[in-house]
């Protein structure tokens, strides 16, 4: 069956596209997600946002906003992906690409923060005062309290619409090696079902004051595992390369990973992905996540953020075709939804795009929604000719083929 020798994807954090069937069974602030379409909503107000190379592709069978009429791509098929786990959240939407089915969602502690028998141990165990320990955006919270902790060589704990914990302190007062060492202490004991969040993050910032602080390329991410073996550690146990850029390696705590590149940008990413591609002829998997989507515009209702950076990627994104090889394979998707025009500044429940483009591909078209994220692992494992595990979700898309 092998008539791929790589595949790429790349997930446009949080960029959904609406239409959920389960929406009205997941809320924030009083109001259900029924309704909520991140990509059409920024293109209600920015309808001639310039992404030629989207639009080329089939993005307008997925977002009617858009102007100009449906086009055809011989080169890539749409679809619409329903996300059949329980959540809303970035691990369980990944999970769910590489076969992993989530029936409990991660805990949040959006509304609450932690519990004051966590912050009591967590102050006991690494030695820091606590402060924070409420939901904000990461700059914000830096804006707030960054002084605070620069005096009294404190952690400052934050937390959002993630299941998340994340501590941040500066990189000359606490340093990052002290950083990390209270992050694991925080994951050890975010592990009592109490408690259980995804993931413990360290947020080093530097800066001399609330007007200059700015975090670091030296986050670290504490995550949980998946809970059984994914697409990819299929794919590594079999020989081929799993190589993640971005977030990808702290999503799944590096399991089934083969090599990683830490990124600090969408444009970095970018870049990163298409210098791999450029020069690199590896069979197996390129598994990309562009973070600012989400953390920069979606979280912050940032509009018209949101369309800047989108624009931005399209013209980015034009290179990276140029640069594809014949048996590349490349899958553009989403994670969730993060919509800048609705309520609060949690994610949203949303359907997600899958555009699947290759020089090989002469006969694209629009096609039916699939019913799992899981679509896209198990087309990776049909092309290898590799067993899909029963415990695993997600049928193969044999059109490509």
């Amino acid at each position: 069956m092998k008539k791929y020798k790589r595949f790429i994807i790349i997930v446009m954090d949080s960029l959904g596209i609406g239409n959920a069937k389960d929406a009205h069974l997941f809320s924030q602030e009083g109001k259900n997600d029924t309704g909520s379409n991140t990509f059409d909503h920024i293109a209600q107000k920015y309808p001639n946002m310039n992404i030629p190379t989207l639009k080329s592709l089939g993005i307008n069978d997925l977002v009617p906003s858009l102007n100009g009429d449906k086009i055809e791509h011989l080169n890539s098929f749409t679809f619409a992906l329903n996300e059949s786990s329980n959540g809303k959240d970035t691990m369980t939407g990944h999970w769910e690409m590489m076969g992993i089915y989530t029936t409990i969602p991660f805990q949040t502690f959006t509304e609450t923060g932690f519990p004051k028998e966590l912050i009591d141990e967590l102050e006991r165990r690494t030695g820091h005062k606590i402060i924070g320990n409420y939901s904000s955006s990461g700059t914000k919270i830096l804006e707030d309290l960054g002084e605070e902790q620069m005096r009294d060589n404190s952690l400052i704990l934050y937390t959002s619409a993630d299941s998340v914990l994340q501590l941040a302190a500066h990189e000359e007062v606490t340093g990052v090696a002290e950083l990390y060492r209270c992050c694991e202490i925080a994951r050890e004991l975010c592990m009592d079902p109490r408690y259980f969040v995804g993931r413990v993050i360290a947020r080093p910032f530097i800066g001399k004051d609330k007007t200059s602080f700015k975090r670091t390329a030296n986050r670290h991410d504490y995550a949980v595992s998946p809970s059984e073996k994914t697409v990819m550690n299929i794919l590594e146990e079999n020989g081929y390369e799993t190589s993640c850029i971005g977030k990808i390696n702290d999503i799944f705590n590096g399991y089934g990973v083969t090599r990683t590149q830490k990124t600090v940008s969408n444009r970095d990413g970018m870049e990163k992905l298409i210098q791999e591609i450029k020069n690199s002829d590896y069979e197996g998997l390129c598994f990309v996540n562009l973070v600012e989507f989400d953390s920069e515009f979606g979280h912050r209702r940032n509009v018209e953020g949101y369309k800047n950076s989108i624009e931005e990627f399209d013209a980015q994104l034009k290179t990276l075709l140029s640069e594809l090889k014949n048996d590349d394979l490349l899958m553009i998707t989403a994670d969730h939804g993060n919509d800048p025009t609705w309520i609060g500044s949690d994610h949203t429940r949303e359907q997600v795009p899958l555009i699947i483009y290759s020089k090989e591909i002469s006969d694209g078209k629009h096609l039916n929604d699939k019913d799992s994220f899981g679509s896209i692992g198990a087309t990776i494992l049909e092309n290898f000719g590799l067993e899909m595990p029963k415990s695993l979700v997600g049928t193969p898309i044999l059109e490509i083929f």
